[in-house]
């Protein structure tokens, strides 16, 4: 769900970035649930494995 949840947010799958708002009906969720997910997914995200692990997957693309 996070995945998608970010996925949406930054329009990464069709170049289509959604509001809060939008992802919060796709999911049955309130706007404020989808901003708590997302920033709790782009922290996980910036931590130091991770983001190395984020790093080589973007230099193989």
């Amino acid at each position: 769900r996070e995945q998608e949840i970010v996925r949406m947010r930054f329009g990464l799958d069709d170049g289509q970035a959604r509001t809060l708002e939008e992802v919060g009906r796709e999911f049955g969720v309130t706007r404020e649930r989808v901003r708590q997910i997302e920033a709790k997914t782009l922290a996980k995200l910036r931590q130091p494995q991770r983001s190395q692990k984020l790093k080589e997957f973007l230099d193989v693309e």
